[in-house]
């Protein structure tokens, strides 16, 4: 390689400013992202996050599980926020919708796109997938995780992430169906912890679940002596996720 094929490739002129015009104008995008669903979402609290696989039909065990949670949780009081679209979210939309509390899906534009489904009675979508997972924990009470791959261990993983670092109250996250989710738990334990990446009490942040009366009795149980919304400390924590 000489010198000359080590220079930095030349920008055509005025290419380089209009490129940086076209980022500065992103950022109003992105700000209209946050305002406009957190004016449509204040009002639904007190809510939980449901999260899992968009592949799983409505015949199987997870989807009969999530949508039965769901109503439970409905018609306990709490407003159901899922991702929107098909599998668990779906189920998650569908149990709320037929519940006594609303059911909010946040749906994400995605290049082989989304469909969001039916169960909705608010429908907010997104462009950013970091301003929607922001809206999952911003209004969250608790999580309930059933499984699903890579962007069900995101969600979960961020929650955690947010709550060990001390950027985000601490609420109940659940993983329901243990014989799912026990050999991820014994994989931190042997590894994570026995290595020193985490600490033991981390792991204290997680309950495995497996009967959905269980899962709305474990978030009663965690919010016994306080109320759902956060508190003042917790609110200006949030503030600054």
């Amino acid at each position: 390689m000489t010198a000359k094929d080590k220079l930095p490739r030349m920008v055509p002129n005025g290419a380089q400013p209009r490129q940086n015009a076209r980022e500065s104008w992103r950022i109003f995008g992105i700000m209209a992202e946050f305002v406009e669903a957190t004016e449509r979402l204040n009002e639904i609290r007190p809510a939980v996050s449901i999260f899992g696989s968009a592949r799983t039909p409505a015949d199987h065990l997870y989807y009969m599980l999530a949508e039965k949670i769901a109503r439970q949780l409905s018609d306990a009081g709490f407003s159901v926020i899922s991702g929107g679209g098909p599998g668990v979210m779906e189920a998650a939309n569908k149990g709320a919708y037929f519940g006594k509390s609303p059911s909010i899906g946040l749906n994400i534009q995605l290049p082989m796109e989304q469909k969001a489904n039916p169960y909705q009675d608010i429908s907010q979508t997104f462009q950013h997938f970091f301003a929607r997972k922001f809206m999952f924990v911003k209004f969250a009470s608790a999580y309930v995780v059933l499984p699903g791959g890579f962007g069900t261990l995101d969600e979960l993983l961020e929650a955690m992430t947010l709550i060990q670092t001390g950027k985000s109250r601490r609420i109940p996250i659940i993983l329901v169906h243990k014989a799912f989710w026990q050999g991820l738990i014994d994989w931190f334990k042997d590894r994570l912890v026995a290595e020193g990446m985490i600490k033991s009490a981390d792991l204290d942040l997680i309950q495995l679940i497996d009967e959905p009366e269980e899962v709305v009795e474990a978030i009663f149980k965690h919010y016994e002596t306080r109320g759902f919304l956060p508190l003042p400390g917790e609110h200006e924590l949030m503030l600054n996720l």
